[in-house]
């Protein structure tokens, strides 16, 4: 087997180290990791968002982190209230936060980047989309990412 990004149970990576260090640094105890037996290891919140006239402030966000993480970004899912908009999300549900083409500086760059970058992201991500809901217009850039052409999307919701 190989050995994961984030080393093992009993020999936790460097990286994985200062991932669990920064989350809680930025966010205490709103989010939780979850190290499954079997599967790719993932944060679990709930944050407030405070919005005027928003029905439900609390949404719970998971951070997905992918096998060949820290190469590829984390992938962020909001798990409550189920929220689908087709401006800037994946069909899947991930929330889709930058545009791969900004490179290094604007988007995900694997040497900073972390957890806490894309949980920000995430929670940025349902402000714009209540605004979005409210005004009818996304705020800042807009690109439409779709699906693959082989429509080979997988769920880790």
């Amino acid at each position: 087997m190989a050995l994961e990004w984030w080393g093992t149970r009993k020999n936790v990576s460097p990286r994985l180290r200062l991932e669990v260090e920064l989350m809680r640094a930025t966010f205490a105890d709103t989010f939780k990791l979850n190290v499954p037996r079997s599967g790719l290891l993932y944060w679990l919140g709930t944050v407030e968002i405070n919005l005027k006239g928003l029905k439900q402030r609390h949404h719970t966000l998971k951070i997905v982190y992918p096998g060949d993480y820290p190469n590829r970004p984390a992938e962020a899912y909001v798990v409550e209230p189920y929220i689908y908009s087709e401006k800037h999300q994946f069909e899947d549900g991930q929330l889709c936060l930058f545009n791969p083409k900004d490179g290094v500086t604007y988007g995900w760059n694997p040497a900073t980047s972390t957890a806490v970058t894309v949980s920000g992201w995430a929670v940025q991500w349902l402000y714009a989309f209540y605004t979005w809901k409210a005004t009818g217009k996304w705020p800042g850039v807009e690109e439409r990412l779709t699906a693959p052409p082989n429509g080979n999307l997988r769920s880790r919701r």
